[in-house]
């Protein structure tokens, strides 16, 4: 990657489309956060998230333009992963710390100075804004060092960085609903084997003798011995009958196996939300949900 250009203004940063030093898209360019010492551009913040809903801290040390687009050192994912900072006030040189230590950067000349947004940045809807630097040390430091609270400049913090913005705010909760799956045991099935009886028919052909008479008459010139008197011959008859014979012979194996069949059921659950309710100095009364979280904070220009 080309050697990174340091940036002296964060003149035409806003809007830029930010990519990570492999060329892959991260997001636009939000808003440009100053050094209250030096005046120089330090921090950029970039959409990032589903839907781009949030924005994460990108440090300029290495970073370089090139037309429309801005190309960072940091790789997409750490820029994901990089700690969550509220975009709206000064960086505080602790959270600012926290921010070099995730990308592995040292803070250039080690000075622990509070980081302001620069006049002229991106506001949530994506429209030219100002970012609050009224009221803070060094404040006006994205119009040079010194300038003071400048004409335009106004702040977005709801209260003084004295450490009072807990009694102003409440946290609204709600439930989620997840759904898992978890296996058990709903029944048994079981093979047994048993002994039965069943009459088996069949046909077998069975042949026996039988005795006939059979006379032959004696022709002249035989030489038969004539011989008168008593005289019996017998013949012996034969006969089949059935025999029955069992064998035990395998036939086909059996077993049990088991199949899994998906099926969708519908899942429902009450689940709690919170909704805050206000009233203003009009006595008019108000609700503030989920729908209103996305809206920018702060006076309106």
């Amino acid at each position: 990657m080309a050697q990174g250009e340091a940036f002296t203004s964060a003149d035409g940063l806003a809007g830029l489309t930010a990519y990570d030093r492999t060329g892959e898209k991260i997001g636009s360019v939000e808003q440009v956060y100053l050094d209250d010492r030096t005046g120089r551009p330090e921090w950029v913040t970039v959409k990032t998230g589903l839907f781009g809903m949030k924005q994460s801290f990108v440090p300029l040390t290495g970073a370089r333009r090139q037309e429309d687009q801005l190309h960072v050192a940091a790789t997409k994912e750490a820029v994901k992963e990089a700690p969550r900072v509220d975009a709206d006030q000064h960086l505080e040189p602790g959270e600012e710390q926290d921010l070099y230590t995730h990308y592995g950067l040292t803070r250039p000349g080690g000075a622990q100075t509070r980081t302001a947004p620069a006049a002229g940045g991106r506001d949530r809807a994506g429209t030219a804004g100002m970012a609050g630097t009224a009221g803070m040390a060094g404040a006006g430091a994205g119009m040079g060092a010194g300038d003071g609270q400048k004409a335009g400049a106004r702040e977005f913090a709801t209260r003084s960085a004295a450490g009072d913005d807990s009694k102003d705010e409440m946290v609204r909760s709600e439930e989620r609903l997840h759904v898992g799956t978890e296996e058990q045991e709903v029944g048994q099935a079981r093979l047994r084997k048993v002994v039965v009886t069943e009459d088996v028919k069949t046909s077998v052909p069975l042949s026996h003798e039988e005795v006939r008479v059979v006379r032959e008459p004696i022709r002249e010139g035989d030489r038969v011995r004539a011989d008168i008197g008593e005289a019996e011959t017998e013949v012996t008859l034969h006969a089949e009958k059935a025999v029955t014979r069992k064998e035990t012979v395998p036939v086909e194996r059996v077993r049990l196996e088991t199949e899994k069949v998906t099926e969708t059921q519908e899942i429902s659950d009450t689940v709690r939300k919170e909704q805050i309710e206000f009233d203003d100095a009009k006595g008019e009364r108000g609700a503030k949900g989920e729908a209103w979280r996305d809206r920018k904070q702060g006076p309106r220009h």
